[in-house]
């Protein structure tokens, strides 16, 4: 009876400290545009933590200092084990959320592309680039990006040319300077349009500096490491994107000649060192980032 109460203290016990390493993790990690909330929800998130530990520090009271019989050993264990159900159904409900917001952007993105021919499918396009890439990024530059918020940042960082009339969009001959200015508001409408979103304010200038240059000729004469690390990952994707889609007023350029001209653009448009590992990605994986519906 002794040996059958003091492996189900030891496994509780072990179980309590993967629980709180996971929730740890957790915390660590849910950072992102969906997860992060509000203040008093990351003050709950420690309080809950704390909370696990005083647990854990009660159990192993319990188990060191006094002398546990069965059902003190089998509601120690049974406390653990829920815990552990818990944490796991938290963490599969989050997953699950952020799958379907995805989706729902998706569709949402699908409707602005639509509105321009032009434009159809290349949001998700530089999305699958930008997540390709990153997967391709030393961890130096991984560790100030999260990959959720990059991954929305770069769906949406055409949401604003839902401000641009469709005569703008669709219109075959060259713009006029007037129709260029309003073309060019793009990016500050679509941090207006996610405003409401407020815990999308972080991703606020990875949208609104995409189409800046390193060397400050962009839309908003921002520069060099000035411009958000994630707006120089998704440039690179939106260009590449630009080069090898098909056009109403342009055929498709191959990944031979869109990785020429990028090289070219390094150093002045694109960031230098980033263009460096992007060309690293192999042909075959860039090429299935090109959604299905537009594959040709």
């Amino acid at each position: 009876m002794k040996a059958i109460i003091l492996i189900l203290i030891i496994i509780g016990s072990i179980l309590m400290v993967t629980n709180i390493i996971r929730y740890m993790y957790f915390v660590r990690t849910t950072h992102d545009v969906l997860s992060s909330g509000s203040r008093r929800d990351r003050a709950w998130k420690y309080v809950a933590l704390v909370l696990l530990i005083f647990f854990l520090i009660g159990y192993l009271s319990i188990a060191i200092f006094s002398k546990p019989d069965m059902m003190m050993a089998m509601i120690l264990f049974g406390g653990s084990v829920f815990v552990a159900i818990v944490l796991t159904l938290m963490f599969n409900l989050l997953e699950t959320a952020k799958e379907r917001s995805i989706d729902i952007a998706e569709v949402l993105v699908g409707v602005i592309d639509a509105r321009d021919p032009n434009l159809n499918g290349h949001s998700r396009h530089v999305q699958e680039i930008t997540m390709l890439f990153y997967r391709y990024l030393p961890s130096v530059f991984k560790k100030d990006i999260n990959p959720v918020s990059l991954e929305y940042a770069a769906l949406m960082h055409d949401v604003g040319k839902l401000g641009v009339p469709e005569a703008i969009l669709n219109k075959p001959a060259k713009l006029t300077e007037e129709e260029w200015e309003i073309m060019r508001s793009h990016p500050q409408v679509g941090v207006k349009i996610l405003k409401p979103l407020h815990t999308f304010d972080k991703i606020a200038d990875w949208i609104l500096y995409h189409h800046e240059r390193m060397d400050g000729k962009g839309y908003y004469k921002v520069s060099g490491e000035d411009i958000p690390l994630a707006a120089r990952i998704i440039a690179i994707a939106d260009t590449y994107s630009a080069i090898t889609m098909r056009r109403s007023y342009k055929e498709p350029r191959t990944h031979e000649e869109a990785l020429q001209i990028i090289e070219e653009v390094a150093g002045s448009q694109l960031d230098r060192e980033l263009v460096d590992i992007f060309l690293t990605i192999p042909k075959e994986e860039l090429e299935r980032c090109i959604p299905e519906k537009v594959k040709y």
